[in-house]
């Protein structure tokens, strides 16, 4: 393979070259080669340009995973554009904050899909929204003209040699420190915040994840993880587009379908929260399909049961498992190799990659620091100033040990620890605890105000199925097996745990809970 490139455009351009007749993607039927991949990413960023798109403008996106979102993401990078993914889990309100911080020059939006039309809702929140350029890409219903909102085959039709033309020019002339994307952080304890990445950054950390994974051009890679999120986009598409494979996306979660897809495009690479290996694991109809293509797993954002490892290898036929860590503001940290054992995969999130080095600092925490940490935030200096330390060490909030490997163990998050008592609790400790009952499917613990303790612990719990426990049982079981200001004082069984689109659960929204 040629020189690595540093930028997505010339990732793109040289998988166009080297890979011109493998399959890039395949979505509902429809299949591109990375010749025909390249082809249209011209045209959509030929288009931008024909739309006044200037580089450096800032492109939302507001759509599923799919193929269009992809020829999308890219053809902004073509034009010299910014990418700005947004939550398809938001309200109009939601993603309306975003356009407007951001100053999109133009949205990509799904037309009416799951019986929601975005762009409608985003009219609803903020009628006076002015965006010079909205291109509606299908969705899964049939979409009616809409004043000021151009349908993909239009809005593609306005790209001519001219503009073509430019668009190769400005793909040639972005630089490795050129703005690739602003993500928005999950906004798990207030308002989210804008990471700034560059080029270089995006591609060097999809490099490092591909290396980890042993990812190559012969391998079908199914992405289920939103391409709004770091996750899919990055350890997802641009991973493929570094190695010649090839991006199967998953608009909506459904195990039958998931399994029915990794069968029919023989999927080797799958990636994503543990929770979806164990309803595949867990589905009676698992036996009808052939999963004997799957080859390497990669997940994490939760515990991974040793137990669920060894079941991942032994009846989903996974050659490796592996796990990793990151966050928004640096994607991936560390991640475990191949050659792992289930041990190690299981009770670490591995080793230091994509350049950083990791140390733990005071109270535990989790530091990182490399050339793949973000620029910083958006309009937000002090936020910065407050995550990147003089030293340039960022201040990921999470807690954890490092073994005499370097293999890092993630024990909790700081904004989750409470105090009882004036003792410090760490809810990871209790939710480890609670994993041995055997009717817990899942726990959260959290603190909530006491008058007399400051706070005390309540457990959130979903049952297996077919299993019951109460509140009692519970406790009593805590208190078997933890020191008494541990011991959740209540619990609360629930059918599922709030999530973000990474698998990690929102624990701000259990503290919102009023009783």
């Amino acid at each position: 393979m040629s020189e690595k490139p540093r930028t997505t455009p010339a990732a793109l351009v040289r998988a166009a070259r080297e890979f011109p007749d493998g399959d890039a993607i395949v979505d509902d039927g429809v299949r591109l080669t990375f010749a025909q991949l390249h082809a249209r990413v011209r045209v959509f960023a030929g288009a931008l340009v024909a739309r006044g798109v200037q580089p450096g403008d800032r492109v939302a996106i507001w759509a599923p995973n799919s193929a269009e979102w992809v020829i999308a993401m890219l053809g902004v990078h073509y034009a010299g554009a910014v990418v700005v993914p947004v939550n398809t889990r938001y309200t109009g309100a939601e993603a309306l904050d975003i356009i407007e911080r951001v100053a999109a020059r133009a949205l990509v939006v799904v037309g009416a899909f799951l019986g929601t039309d975005r762009y409608t809702r985003l009219r609803e929140a903020g009628p006076r929204l002015e965006i010079p350029t909205v291109v509606r890409v299908p969705g899964d219903a049939r979409d009616e003209p809409t004043a000021g909102v151009l349908d993909l085959p239009d809005f593609l039709a306005l790209a001519d040699d001219s503009t073509l033309a430019e668009a190769d020019a400005r793909a040639s002339a972005v630089a490795p420190d050129d703005i690739c994307d602003i993500l928005f952080t999950s906004g798990t304890t207030g308002r989210s915040k804008g990471v700034l990445t560059a080029h270089r950054q995006t591609v060097d950390i999809a490099d490092a994840w591909a290396d980890c994974a042993e990812v190559v051009a012969e391998d079908n890679y199914l992405l289920i993880n939103p391409f709004f999120h770091s996750f899919g986009y990055k350890a997802g598409i641009v991973v493929c587009v570094l190695r010649g494979a090839t991006i199967v996306p998953m608009a909506v979660f459904d195990v039958p379908a998931l399994m029915a897809g990794i069968a029919e495009e023989k999927i080797s690479v799958l990636a994503g929260a543990p929770t979806i290996f164990q309803s595949v694991l867990d589905h009676p109809d698992r036996p009808r399909f052939d999963l004997s293509s799957l080859r390497v797993a990669i997940t994490g954002a939760a515990a991974v049961p040793v137990r669920l490892v060894e079941r991942m290898q032994s009846e989903l036929g996974f050659d490796a498992v592996i796990t990793a860590y990151g966050q928004t503001e640096a994607v991936v940290i560390t991640m475990c190799r191949t050659d792992d054992d289930p041990v190690t995969v299981s009770t670490s999130s591995g080793r230091a990659t994509a350049g950083f080095e990791v140390r733990i600092g005071e109270h535990d925490e989790i530091l990182a620091r490399g050339p793949n940490m973000m620029l910083g935030y958006l309009d937000d200096p002090e936020a910065t100033a407050e995550a990147i330390d003089a030293d340039g060490w960022l201040h990921t909030g999470d807690i954890g040990t490092l073994d005499e490997r370097g293999y890092l163990d993630i024990t909790d998050r700081l904004k989750d620890m409470y105090i009882s008592g004036g003792f410090n609790v760490y809810p990871a400790e209790i939710e480890n605890e609670l994993a041995r009952l055997d009717a817990v499917a899942e726990s959260a613990v959290i603190g909530v105000p006491d008058e007399r303790m400051g706070e005390l612990g309540r457990a959130y719990i979903v049952l297996k199925p077919g299993h019951t426990a109460g509140e009692d049982e519970v406790i009593a079981f805590c208190r078997e097996r933890l020191a008494n200001f541990k011991v959740p004082r209540s619990v609360r069984f629930v059918e599922s745990l709030p999530r973000n689109p990474s698998g990690k659960v929102l624990k701000n929204v259990l503290r919102e809970e009023k009783s």
